[in-house]
């Protein structure tokens, strides 16, 4: 699913222009995948400028997603209502005068400031007794197998069949800002491939990283470490464990992240938002999966390579935060040497086919 034409929504009035608000999951990998929510809506409707609500995390992601006018950014409290956090949330909504709003979540609290700026449609599935705050009912959420399905479905006209393909998110990072991130991190030019280690859900973590960054710089290969402020010790120990060709590139600016995505020339990352980010760049990505089906959370660009154990682990998917039989194997039995091997029959490939350059440079 990485073609702009595998489908296409029938465009409905021209002559419409009320913009859109998409209020999205505000985890960095679903925020990503939204962006195929985007798509949908301008196709369908192509003169309808789209916004999205943002926490100041996901922000910077908003700058590369091409069919966005703009971001809201807007924290609220995950713990809490926050009824004059969403006051005023609301008041901003209200002066740009939306005339959609596709709530993609299912919680009550999502819903509320649009419902409170007024916004006349108000769509979204079935979910905490959100009687008064969705007035455009989806139903069916249950039947639909994937998180794209139930995302973008929201896009489509009620009743409407869901198509064979969606339109997958796409990332794009202009190639002057990414010689611009090398220079100011003195990365140099050499072939580098990007691991990013975090993950929020501790099974979700493969815990090899140091061996193979070890692996790859023996091979000749630059490495880099991506992440959050979270896996700045992690980083130290694959550092240490990789040498003087193993850069630390983690932080808590989430726009290092997506440069870094973008200018390496493979990923290896666990299950997180990351991956999603490499892939929606264009970046060849090898996904480790345990825990978690690939069918489920995969990109859906596609990935260059899906890596899991070859051992039979019964408990597979489990989708917990925490391993809580088998010890681990799912993830402790893929071994650093299997994933290294991969990666380099990945960045060959990659040498072979290049990727579309223009998910780099908006062309």
């Amino acid at each position: 699913m990485n073609s702009d034409s595998e489908h296409t929504v029938t465009t409905e009035d021209a002559t419409d222009t009320r913009p859109i608000l998409i209020v999205p999951y505000m985890w960095i990998g679903d925020f990503v995948r939204g962006h195929s929510v985007v798509r949908v809506l301008n196709q369908r409707w192509p003169n309808r400028p789209v916004d999205l609500l943002a926490t100041t995390l996901c922000a910077p992601l908003v700058d590369y997603m091409p069919g966005v006018r703009s971001g809201i950014v807007w924290d609220l409290p995950r713990s809490r209502l926050a009824v004059a956090r969403q006051r005023g949330l609301a008041s901003q909504l209200r002066a740009r005068n939306y005339g959609t709003a596709i709530v993609l979540p299912r919680t009550w609290k999502s819903a509320i400031a649009p419902a409170l700026a007024g916004i006349p449609e108000r769509v979204g599935f079935v979910g905490e007794a959100r009687f008064g705050l969705i007035n455009q009912w989806r139903w069916g959420e249950k039947a639909l197998p994937r998180f794209i399905d139930k995302n973008a479905a929201l896009a489509l006209p009620d009743g409407a069949p869901l198509p064979p393909e969606w339109p997958v998110p796409q990332l794009r990072v202009p190639a002057d800002e990414v010689s611009r991130f090398r220079q100011a991190w003195g990365l140099g030019h050499g072939t580098a491939v990007a691991l990013a280690p975090g993950s929020v859900g501790a099974s979700k973590r493969w815990t090899y990283y140091p061996q193979a960054a070890r692996l790859l710089a023996e091979r000749g290969l630059d490495v880099w470490v991506v992440g959050g402020p979270g896996e700045k010790a992690l980083a130290s120990e694959i550092v240490a464990a990789g040498g003087p060709r193993v850069r630390d590139l983690t932080g808590g600016d989430l726009r290092n992240g997506i440069l870094a995505m973008a200018a390496a020339k493979v990923a290896i990352s666990n299950d997180s938002g990351l991956m999603h980010i490499a892939a929606a760049l264009g970046t060849p990505t090898m996904g480790i999966f345990g825990p978690t089906s690939p069918y489920h959370w995969a990109p859906l660009n596609g990935l260059a390579a899906t890596v899991q154990t070859k051992t039979v682990v019964p408990c597979q998917p489990c989708h917990r935060p925490v391993c809580t039989m088998n010890e681990h194997r799912c993830m402790r039995d893929i071994p650093a040497s299997d994933v290294v091997d991969i990666a380099q029959r990945v960045l060959a490939e990659a040498g072979a086919h290049p990727r579309n350059s223009s998910f780099r440079d908006g062309a």
